[in-house]
């Protein structure tokens, strides 16, 4: 038995004759926690897309849970993996939240059938673990960011599965949602088990969070693993291209990075 849940081997991806994903390799294991940084362009972002199969001309190989992923259709793909896009890709739709948290629920679906129990039941505590029961019946053309996002979230949610993807998700959030957004991840990760893969721009969030990294320069891996041992010049240097300043933070005791020049 093994417990690794993603098995990426040399995974390379092109788009309109540009190598956007060089050998990606990494072993996400069941109930990690992993952040994906790296500068724009990185591919970070393509890297979930695969994973995801919205883009399918990769090479390489990646098995889930040790099964080639080009042997999950995708409804059983659906059941495993749930994804949550970037904010500001995010379509408003004019569904209520309980609607749009509802049509997650579409893998186990049959032609015509009604939602069953078990589904009402899936939608009912993702709306209640995301805090969104409030906003239930709210359409969400009319919610702010920091509730789209945990509605999107609560889709993932009731959608299930054991991997939970995520694009910038504290993107364009205010510091009280993005702490929101955050503390919440960390809740699914410990309740759920699953593992969870967020894609982020912040080494500070990705610090914070704690777990793995996986960081990426020119759609190679740069770094791959405990996220605290990214907080140094080099490793930083390699990553971003750049200089950075180190800050002891008291109350933590974890070491964070602010790019170099900025006032103390």
């Amino acid at each position: 038995m093994t417990d690794a849940a993603l098995e990426l081997e040399s995974l390379s991806f092109e788009m309109n004759g540009r190598s956007v994903l060089r050998d990606v390799s990494v072993t996400i294991n069941a109930g990690d926690r992993w952040s994906i940084i790296g500068p724009n362009g990185a591919g970070k972002s393509t890297l979930l897309k695969c994973l995801m199969r919205i883009y399918t001309a990769w090479s390489g190989k990646v098995r889930l849970f040790g099964r080639p992923l080009e042997n999950f259709t995708q409804r059983e793909l659906a059941r495993r993996i749930a994804y949550v896009p970037q904010p500001g890709n995010v379509v408003r739709f004019p569904y209520t939240v309980r609607e749009f948290v509802s049509m997650a629920r579409y893998p186990y679906a049959t032609p015509f059938s009604a939602h069953r129990a078990g589904d009402t039941a899936a939608v009912e505590s993702a709306l209640a673990r995301t805090g969104v029961e409030d906003l239930a019946n709210r359409s969400l053309t009319t919610l702010s960011g920091g509730e789209l996002q945990k509605a999107y979230i609560a889709g993932a949610l009731a959608q299930g599965g054991d991997i939970l993807l995520l694009d910038e998700p504290t993107a364009f959030l205010d510091y009280r949602h993005q702490a929101e957004v955050i503390e919440l991840l960390q809740q699914i990760n410990q309740e759920s088990g699953a593992a969870i893969l967020t894609v982020t721009h912040d080494v500070n969030t990705a610090i914070i969070t704690g777990g793995s990294a996986l960081a990426l320069r020119e759609g190679a891996v740069v770094f791959s693993g405990v996220v605290s041992e990214l907080a140094c010049e080099k490793k930083l240097g390699d990553v971003f291209g750049a200089s950075f300043r180190f800050l002891e933070d008291t109350a933590t005791g974890l070491r964070l990075v602010a790019p170099q020049g900025m006032p103390a």
